[in-house]
C-alpha cells in the first residue's frame, strides 16, 4: 500500500517502472494541480486531477462525488493504466488530499492489484535527493482495460442513516463538533460518528505511523464507513486501516457535503 523514496527511485530506473501519477490539488482552485506538476513533477508522473478525474460534477452526491464507472474508464485508459504494470501515486500532504483518494479509486473500486501511495509524499521524494524535472511527459499509450467497479466498497447516505456501521470522520476535531465550518453550510457531525483527523495517521515527519500504532489508535467496529467532507481526506483514513493491517472500511463518498443536503438528514454538534 506504501511505497518509500529510495525505493521508488529504483523502481523507476527497473525494467518496468511504475505509472506515477501527481495527485497535487488546492481546494478552491481547480487549476493549481496541474500548475504545480508544471513546475517540476517526480520524473515521468502524470497529472491525476482530483476535479476532473477524480469527482464527478458537483450536484446532489457532494462536492466530490465518485465518477460514474464510464468515465472513470476513460480516465484510467488515457493515462495507459492497467493491471499489469504497477502504479504509484503521491501529493504533497503526505496522501491526505488527493493521493490517498486515487489510490482507494485504483485498487479498491476499479481493483487494480498493485496500488501504492508514496510514504511522505513529495517532501520524502525531495528528502530522498529525487530530482523534479519541469513541463509535460511524454503521452502515454492508452490502456484497454475495462475494469470490473467493486461497488460494494462504498456505501450510501441510505445505508449510513441506518446506523448499523461505526462512521469515522476524518475531518479536524474542530470541524467534527461544529464549531467551524470553512467550507460546508452546515456544522456538525453525523450521529454515532467518532473523530479520527487523517492528519493523525501521520507522523511528525509526515509518513504514516508504524501498523502497531495506528492499529492501537485506529476505531474499531465490526463494520465502519469513513467519511470526510467530500469522501476526499476519508480515503486517507481507510488506507490508515490497511496499512495498521485492519479490515478496510467502505467510503461514503457523498461525505458530508452529500448529507446535509437533505434538511430530513440529522445533525449532531459537540461531542
Amino acid at each position: 500500500m506504501l511505497i518509500d523514496a529510495d525505493e521508488l527511485r529504483r523502481a523507476l530506473n527497473g525494467d518496468r517502472p511504475p505509472r506515477v501519477l501527481d495527485c497535487r490539488a488546492r481546494l478552491g482552485d481547480s487549476d493549481a494541480g496541474e500548475r504545480l506538476w508544471r513546475e517540476g513533477h517526480v520524473p515521468g508522473s502524470l497529472h491525476l486531477d482530483l476535479d476532473r478525474d477524480l469527482a464527478g460534477p458537483t450536484g446532489e452526491g457532494g462536492r466530490h462525488p465518485l465518477p460514474s464507472h464510464d468515465a472513470f474508464t476513460a480516465v484510467i485508459q488515457r493515462l495507459g493504466i492497467s493491471p499489469d504494470r504497477a502504479v504509484v501515486v503521491y501529493d504533497d500532504r503526505g496522501g491526505q488530499l488527493a493521493a490517498a483518494r486515487a489510490w482507494w479509486m485504483l485498487a479498491c473500486w476499479a481493483g487494480h492489484p498493485e496500488v501504492r501511495v508514496l510514504d511522505g509524499g513529495l517532501r520524502a521524494w525531495l528528502d530522498a535527493g529525487g530530482e523534479l524535472p519541469l513541463g509535460r511527459e511524454p503521452v502515454p499509450s492508452p490502456s484497454d482495460w475495462r475494469p470490473t467497479y467493486r461497488d460494494e466498497a462504498w456505501a450510501t447516505a441510505e445505508e449510513v442513516l441506518s446506523g448499523q456501521a461505526l462512521m469515522v470522520d476524518a475531518r479536524s476535531h474542530e470541524r467534527f463538533r461544529g464549531e467551524v465550518e470553512p467550507v460546508d453550510p452546515v456544522a456538525g457531525h453525523i450521529p454515532g460518528a467518532v473523530c479520527r483527523p487523517s492528519a493523525e495517521n501521520l507522523d511528525e515527519a509526515g509518513r504514516f505511523k508504524a501498523p502497531a500504532a495506528l492499529d492501537a489508535e485506529l476505531p474499531g467496529g465490526d463494520e465502519v464507513i469513513a467519511y470526510c467532507g467530500s469522501g476526499v481526506t476519508a480515503c486517507h483514513d481507510i488506507l490508515a486501516y490497511g496499512v495498521a493491517g485492519r479490515p478496510l472500511p467502505r467510503l461514503y463518498p457523498g461525505s458530508w457535503s452529500e448529507w446535509i443536503r437533505d434538511p430530513g438528514r440529522p445533525v449532531i454538534r459537540g461531542q
